[in-house]
């Protein structure tokens, strides 16, 4: 069921040593002549461009994500490689964009692990070099190794094990879909056996009330879109569960117990090197924060759950400080996508915004081929590594953190693995200045766009202007090829009849992309 990933022909000389069982303190990183550094990918979910104080964010603090930005470098062009969840996290941990593989549009959450045993994941290459591994939070990327015939209440025929990750605490999906439940290395954490579990997101189980039938349950949010299936913590979900029992989580104190587990991972593992995923709901719907982060801005549950998500972040960093791992450990902070607001439950976050735009500059939100799809923060911190500080506004895509991690720390990638990324090591640690030639966006609907440092290109598509399932977003539909200046964020005219060679240069540079199957070759 899990796979022992040490494979010497593929090690550096310096995880070679490690896989040998030589101390990891003291060894050498091939970047740099360094040791080892910790890596930490902190990943908020649905967390806006400016929904951060530090980027410009109205009526929320986020002093704990202020700090780290003031102590590393703030990204201000930086995306995320989808405008979904499950895509972009396919493109984070396996380098290759998710377009590329059917199958990785947003899970339900019974769905059959989408990274597959055989693929090389950032995981595995860390865990290659000698490093711990860990994930923690939300996954969003199936698990088990067939949809819809998961067993929950036995050990899972292929989890997180099999991709790499020493140890996993994580949400199955995400926090609006069943199962509601921890998987703690591939089994149900705290599981109730007078409460066995039976999930289906083909009809419900007989006698278990829902959303739309008993509205009188729903005590702690309603919906307003959707969402209105079986009942977890008098909240309504996507999909149908029975049973749980004490296994069930209470949405307020998803926080806490990933907090835990991560910190625990830090203390267990400070003294070799290690590499955590620690990726966050708060700001994804349900947003239902613990009450001691209530009433702490004006935006009611979407601005307490980003200060929930700043007090994480804050967590991580004392722990790293406790331990005495601050200055050899690269933290890196970012989102999966751009941020809606509207996305199915009745928290009045619309109507308290008061001024806050959780797009910052950009036009679109999440779901959208605009740069609002995509466009995210992104924030890197390492005392040991980064000696110049501040902000960079260098185009960069997530799609190339695995490789650049890769050569950080001297690890190989076996050929045919993370087809799409590339090594851009020298712009996260800000060593490099150049932009990445250009980066390919995803929109919900499969639009697939070409941004550059000055221009973007997005493909035609007949689909219609808005979201017509539920949220307020402009889906950067059109039936025409649009063609933008950059230096205008707004992306609000089209000059694709203005400037005919940019156009097609860009057309021509998508269909090659696509076509080649790698990026590589245009490096």
């Amino acid at each position: 069921m899990k796979r022992q990933y040490i494979a010497l022909t593929l090690l550096s000389p310096v995880a070679c040593g490690l896989a040998k069982g030589t101390e990891a303190t003291g060894k050498k990183s091939e970047a740099g002549n360094r040791e080892l550094p910790n890596v930490i990918i902190i990943y908020a979910d649905d967390l806006g461009y400016g929904d951060l104080q530090c980027y410009g964010a109205r009526n929320v603090q986020t002093p704990n994500v202020d700090r780290l930005a003031s102590e590393g470098i703030r990204f201000t062009n930086a995306h995320a490689v989808a405008a979904t969840s499950t895509p972009s996290r396919y493109s984070l941990l396996t380098g290759e964009y998710a377009w590329r593989r059917p199958g990785t549009d947003v899970a339900a959450g019974n769905a059959a692990m989408i990274i597959k045993p055989g693929q090389f994941t950032m995981a595995d290459m860390f865990k290659s070099a000698g490093y711990a591994t860990a994930a923690i939070g939300k996954w969003h990327l199936g698990l088990g190794d067939k949809t819809g015939e998961q067993d929950w209440n036995a050990p899972l025929p292929a989890a997180l094990g099999d991709l790499g990750f020493d140890y996993h605490y994580i949400m199955a999906a995400t926090a609006d879909r069943v199962p509601c439940v921890f998987i703690e290395n591939g089994m149900v954490a705290d599981y109730d056996p007078s409460a066995p579990i039976e999930v289906s997101y083909q009809k419900n189980f007989p006698g278990e009330p829902t959303g739309k039938d008993n509205p009188e349950l729903l005590y702690n949010l309603r919906p307003s879109h959707g969402h209105d299936m079986s009942i977890v913590n008098g909240i309504s979900r996507i999909g149908y569960m029975k049973g749980g029992g004490k296994a069930l989580w209470k949405d307020e104190n998803i926080a806490d117990s990933i907090v835990v587990h991560a910190v625990d991972f830090i203390r267990e593992h400070k003294d070799r090197p290690f590499f955590m995923y620690f990726a966050t709901n708060d700001i994804h719907v349900p947003r239902f924060p613990h009450e001691r982060f209530r009433g702490k801005n004006l935006m009611g549950l979407r601005g307490d759950a980003i200060v929930q998500f700043d007090w994480s972040v804050g967590r991580i960093l004392d722990a790293l400080d406790r331990f005495g791992l601050a200055e050899n450990t690269l933290v890196i902070l970012s989102s999966d996508n751009g941020p809606v607001v509207d996305d199915g439950y009745d928290d009045r976050a619309e109507e308290l915004l008061g001024g806050h735009s959780p797009s910052g500059p950009w036009r679109g939100n999440k779901y959208s081929a605009f740069e609002g799809g995509t466009a995210v923060p992104a924030i890197v911190r390492w005392p040991a590594g980064i000696k110049k500080t501040g902000d960079s506004d260098i185009l960069m895509s997530q799609i190339d953190w695995m490789a650049s991690l890769g050569s950080l720390i001297g690890a190989r990638i076996p050929k045919g693995s993370a087809p799409d990324s590339w090594n851009r090591l020298g712009n996260l640690l800000g060593t490099d200045d150049s932009d990445r030639p250009w980066v390919v966006e995803f929109s919900s609907n499969h639009v697939l766009s070409v941004r550059t440092k000055e221009w973007k290109y997005i493909e035609p598509n007949d689909g219609p202007a808005m979201i017509t399932w539920g949220p307020k977003i402009e889906t950067g539909n059109s039936s025409v090829p649009q063609l933008y200046e950059m230096s205008e964020v707004d992306e609000k005219e089209n000059v694709s009849s203005e400037y005919p060679e940019k156009l097609f240069e860009l057309q021509t540079l998508l269909r090659k992309v696509v076509r080649d199957g790698s990026q590589k070759s245009f490096e």
